[in-house]
Parts: C-alpha cells; structure tokens; sequence
C-alpha cells in the first residue's frame, strides 16, 4: 500500500467483521452482503469510480462488483482469489464441524490459527511472528473467535459459481496476479479465472504462496503500478 500510495490514493478497509472493522452478531457478512457494502462505501467517500485490487475472500468482491456495478470499476486486479468453485478451503472445514466453535477456547483457537497461517507462504522465513500476529490479532477475543465463525459459516461458492457465467461480459481491464506455490487457492484456478473474462492478463508470482502481498510485496506492487501504466 505505500508504495502504490505514492502514485494514488489508497483506501484499505477491512470488510465487515474482519480486521479492525466492526463485528455485529447479526450481520450478513456473505461477499454479496460486502459488495453492498462497499459500493455505499464508495458513495459516502464520494468516490465514482475506482481501480478495485483485492485478494483471496475480497477477490470474490471484486468480481461482484466488476458484474454487478461495472460503472464503478475502473480496473481490477484479483490476487489469487477466491472463484468458481475454488472454496471453502479444506484447513478450515474442520473448524465447522459440530460443537468444535463451543468446545474451543480462545487460547486454543489462537494457537490453531497461529499454526495454520505459515501454511500461506512459500518460504518459512516470511511467517514471521509479527506477520502471525497481525493477522490472528483481530480474532484474538471471544468476540473476535465468535466473528471468526461467523465468516466461516458464510465461506461457500455461492456467489462465485452463481456469477461465473457473467464473468465473461466483464469488460473492464483486468490483471490476474497468482502465486504459483499457493497452497490455499490452488494456482489451476489463476488460469481459469483470467480466461473466463475477456482480455484479463495472467502474471504469475514466482517463489510465492496464497500471501503474495506479505512474501513479495515489492514484486506483486511493481506487478499491479505496470498493469495501470498500461
């Protein structure tokens, strides 16, 4: 992000019931959910139009907007993103299985998470502990736990699969950026997607897992700053 806020601005929010967002109980949290979301965000910013990065969950947002609210995106790049049928992925259904949410304290929750975040990268090195504990930080409550389930309760292909025949009237420039070691969203899909809307450009990330942004964030901005000067 700073190094693309040198040439633009840049607005990072978190979705709803992630990150440092809030975390209503009874929220619907789906990616269709988030893209209303996101669009009113867009209003109340007083912001037309925009170039929509996004990666993994967000990358499910992405193509709703680019189907739904075509007039809003500008460009669009998609980092290994959730689509089709590509999730949820098979290291959370365990989480969803009865009475494990009910049965698991905060502590052991974090530890799980802890564990199952280097599994995002490619080289070990990267998983550092501040890296970890930015990510598993927002969970790290029994609010934070509880929204955590929530999102994974609404983790399915609903969405993607139910817009993947739209995919193909998309006609807004678009980059497909994908780690071609990403363990999470399987780096097949990266060609898929990039073929199913017209005129999309496939780069692969070398060397990178699912976090692309944390693993080669020099690399992946040089990627999306080439793709606009385009």
């Amino acid at each position: 992000m700073p190094e693309l806020a040198k040439h633009y601005r840049v607005i990072a929010p978190d979705m709803l019931n992630y990150g440092e967002s809030d975390m209503p109980v009874d929220a619907d949290v789906s990616i269709n959910a988030q893209t209303g979301i996101f669009i009113k965000l867009m209003e109340a910013l007083g912001v037309a139009r925009a170039d929509i990065v996004s990666h993994d969950i967000g990358g499910g947002i992405g193509q709703l907007m680019a189907v739904k609210h075509p007039e809003r995106v500008r460009r669009q790049v998609l980092i290994d993103s959730v689509c089709f049928d590509s999730w949820s992925i098979p290291e959370f259904k365990q989480l969803l299985e009865p009475g494990v949410e009910e049965t698991t304290s905060v502590e052991e929750f974090i530890t799980t998470m802890r564990g199952f975040m280097p599994s995002g990268v490619h080289d070990p090195a990267v998983a550092t502990e501040e890296m970890i504990e930015r990510y598993v930080a927002p969970w790290n409550s029994v609010e934070g736990q509880a929204a955590f389930f929530r999102n994974m309760r609404r983790l399915n292909k609903e969405y993607t699969e139910a817009i993947a025949g739209d995919l193909r009237n998309i006609e807004i420039d678009t980059l497909v950026l994908w780690g071609d070691k990403d363990s999470f969203q399987k780096p097949d899909y990266g060609p898929m997607l990039a073929d199913a809307i017209p005129g999309a450009e496939l780069i692969w990330v070398r060397d990178a897992g699912h976090w692309v942004t944390d693993e080669t964030p020099e690399e992946t901005a040089r990627y999306i700053l080439e793709f606009f000067a385009r």
